[in-house]
């Protein structure tokens, strides 16, 4: 039989970072040091190897939720001024057409907007974290946009549309940043919010999931949410992650402190 996986949230860093001397953008070289080892370790706390992937990325918005259909996948290199190195990575995992169509049919079951995307490729909130968590790239992995509108609900809906997957087998991951403050970072602007939201937001994953759904839908609410997250591209990922869980509890398996700002993990399950 195949084990039920868990959901998870995860950060995926800034640009190209766990693939480069960070020094070099004005931090010191370990900074994402402690992010990259327990990305590293992911595989080996799931009950069994994942029959597939879905990642909801920070860096894919459409009108509607898109599932890209891509047999394989191309890269996306959407980051700007690293070391030129960093745009000759590769993440050659292969695409699942069946499954990226099965998304779309249980989104538009749930009544939420969906369609196929037969190009989309790997933007690097997929391939920068993957790469580490599943460097040999032999698992087929799915990308999931946002829908553009970036309205908690339909995000939290979308989780739980796609809930039956993890008894098939099927890992299903948010990637963005639990703070993404884009100037707050590397400034002692981040500490305190993101300390503050940080507090809050573990508080809500681990609540009981009836609370936990609505302490999400109204995150903007919470104590330096806003300051956190001017725009929420970067923790509506965490809404279909906790969509999916259900009835599991949530956690938070790693935490720390890079560029000044507290950023965390959370698992569901």
């Amino acid at each position: 039989m195949t084990a039920t996986m868990p959901t998870f949230f995860l950060p995926h860093g800034g640009g190209p970072c766990f693939f480069m001397d960070w020094a070099q953008m004005g931090g010191p070289a370990d900074a994402w040091d402690k992010t990259a080892a327990f990305l590293r370790g992911l595989i080996d706390t799931l009950p069994e190897r994942p029959t597939g992937i879905v990642v909801i990325s920070g860096h894919w918005e459409e009108d509607a939720f898109a599932v890209s259909t891509a047999a394989a996948p191309e890269m996306i290199f959407d980051y700007y001024g690293f070391p030129p190195h960093t745009y000759e990575l590769a993440f050659p995992a292969p695409g699942a057409p069946a499954l990226a169509q099965q998304i779309v049919d249980l989104l538009t079951a749930e009544g939420l907007p969906a369609r196929t995307d037969p190009s989309r490729g790997f933007d690097h909130g997929v391939f920068i974290p993957f790469l580490l968590i599943t460097p040999a790239a032999d698992i087929p992995v799915v990308p999931l946009s946002l829908k553009r509108d970036l309205a908690p609900e339909e995000h939290l809906r979308a989780g739980k549309a796609l809930r039956t997957l993890r008894d098939e087998g099927v890992l299903i991951v948010g990637s963005g940043m639990s703070y993404h403050n884009m100037r707050g970072f590397f400034t002692p602007a981040a500490t305190q919010p993101s300390a503050t939201f940080d507090a809050w937001l573990t508080s809500a994953v681990e609540s009981d999931p009836q609370d936990r759904w609505t302490a999400l839908l109204h995150w903007a609410k919470a104590p330096a949410g806003r300051e956190s997250h001017p725009r929420e591209e970067h923790l509506l990922p965490l809404m279909v992650a906790a969509g999916a869980a259900g009835d599991d509890a949530g956690s938070r398996p790693f935490t720390d402190n890079v560029m000044m700002a507290d950023i965390s993990a959370f698992r569901f399950g």
